[in-house]
């Protein structure tokens, strides 16, 4: 009777060892990476240009959030934190005083990621805040062009390590302005954000 006992109890953890892992959550997406040309606020937090950033400044390439942007993704006010709250200081406009890379309107140039943990990437878009933009107030999809200048698509594909996209930027422009860009995850749900103080 002892040994059937026995029996059952095993034969009834094996089984919900075994079923564990239906019962987990589905993993994040593994790809991560943030911009480091032009210098993002989270490479800046990594490098210690810019102090009291929370964690983010141990991990600049983790800001994941859901994707969708513009209809969808993060609300305003949380974009360049991707609508995570341990990255929140990335949406503090810290007065206006991000510090900025110099960029001439209408050049080209070539964005550079960082990527530590390549993924199936739909595409990688950059848009530009609208000359109305005010540095001093979180960011908001009404202060965004609705359209990027710059998108390339992956169709899948996955991004190498150190990834480069050059494109053409905005003309006439001047003054302050953040690029926003988001990188698409094509398998998960989630995509990447970063946002880059730049002054044209």
């Amino acid at each position: 009777m002892r040994k059937l006992r026995k029996r059952n109890v095993l034969a009834t953890l094996s089984a919900s060892v075994l079923a564990l892992p239906f019962l987990l959550p589905a993993p994040a997406a593994s790809a991560h990476g943030f911009i480091s040309g032009p210098e993002s606020r989270s490479a800046y937090c990594y490098d210690g240009t810019v102090q009291d950033c929370g964690d983010i400044q141990w991990e600049p390439q983790s800001v994941e959030g859901p994707k969708g942007y513009p209809a969808g993704g993060p609300p305003d006010g949380q974009l360049c934190a991707g609508a995570d709250e341990r990255w929140a200081p990335l949406d503090d406009p810290r007065g206006g005083q991000w510090p900025t890379t110099r960029l001439t309107s209408g050049s080209r140039f070539a964005f550079t990621w960082e990527i530590q943990a390549n993924h199936s990437t739909t595409s990688f878009r950059y848009y530009v805040t609208k000359p109305t933009w005010n540095p001093a107030t979180p960011i908001t999809r009404a202060q965004i062009e609705s359209t990027p200048f710059l998108n390339v698509p992956y169709h899948g594909a996955q991004p190498g390590t150190h990834e480069v996209h050059t494109g053409t930027l905005p003309t006439g422009r001047t003054g302050r302005a953040v690029i926003f860009a988001v990188w698409t995850i094509d398998d998960t749900d989630n995509a990447f954000y970063s946002c880059s103080d730049v002054t044209f």
